[in-house]
């Protein structure tokens, strides 16, 4: 009699890790194939097709949820498309699957800066950039600069654009950021050489090139403001900014 029961405990533990073996087999296809997916939606994001992107993955979440990298993906695709609570939301889920992924707590305070939560997005921040395995410290120390600028606090925006620039010297956004700072509390020559090298450093952004325009006409080189601005209305791709540049080359001389 024991020994017959014994063979029906070890015939039933033998379903039970049949079963197992396959639940555990079934649930790494879904993972393997909701990474395709993810892996399809990533190609997408990067040639920024962020419909097509989020097409793939949204079928991804379907198959497989639980991926902190798909959850962050989804993040920035929903922020890239306009909808700001949706990719709070799935950054907040990447960081409740992986607690320690850097990257989506950055990108979940960038959300919180486009909100203008600031203590919030703050409060990222000051996380990312004390994560010793965080590789570009100098985006949340930049974004420290952004924010406190916006919160009329000039001596802790230097201070973090700074921080920023210490780390990445060539960094256009630090430069720029500091430029405006030593706009905001009238230091021309300083915004000038600020804003000069934000301009070598993205020779490409028309909006650098309207702020250095700007410091150069405070600081009263008032020739190389209207060249300046003049090139930032040519490579203006936003019709806004073309207009303003515009404008401010012709009244590049007057106070």
């Amino acid at each position: 009699m024991k020994r017959k029961m014994i063979h029906v405990v070890i015939w039933t533990l033998a379903i039970l890790l049949s079963l197992g073996a396959c639940a555990s087999e079934k649930k790494m296809l879904k993972k393997q194939r909701s990474e395709a997916l993810r892996d399809l939606g990533e190609a997408y994001l990067a040639q920024q097709e962020y419909t097509r992107a989020l097409r793939e993955f949204l079928k991804a979440e379907n198959v497989y949820p639980d991926d902190p990298y798909l959850q962050n993906d989804l993040g920035v695709a929903f922020m890239a498309k306009g909808n700001l609570e949706l990719s709070v939301k799935h950054f907040k889920k990447a960081l409740d699957l992986k607690p320690d992924y850097a990257p989506a707590r950055n990108n979940l305070g960038s959300a919180y800066l486009e909100l203008e939560n600031w203590d919030a997005a703050i409060e990222c921040f000051e996380a990312v950039k004390d994560d010793l395995l965080y590789g570009t410290p100098h985006y949340p120390m930049s974004n420290l600069g952004f924010i406190y600028f916006k919160l009329g606090d000039h001596r802790k925006a230097e201070y973090y654009y700074k921080e920023a620039l210490d780390l990445a010297p060539k960094f256009p956004k630090a430069h720029h950021g500091l430029g405006q700072v030593y706009l905001a509390r009238g230091e021309y020559d300083e915004a000038v050489s600020s804003l000069e090298k934000a301009v070598a450093q993205a020779p490409g952004e028309a909006r650098l090139y309207l702020d250095l325009g700007e410091a150069y006409k405070k600081a009263g080189q008032c020739n190389k403001a209207h060249d300046i601005f003049k090139k930032a209305a040519a490579l203006a791709e936003d019709d806004k900014i073309r207009a303003e540049a515009e404008a401010a080359a012709r009244n590049a001389w007057q106070k």
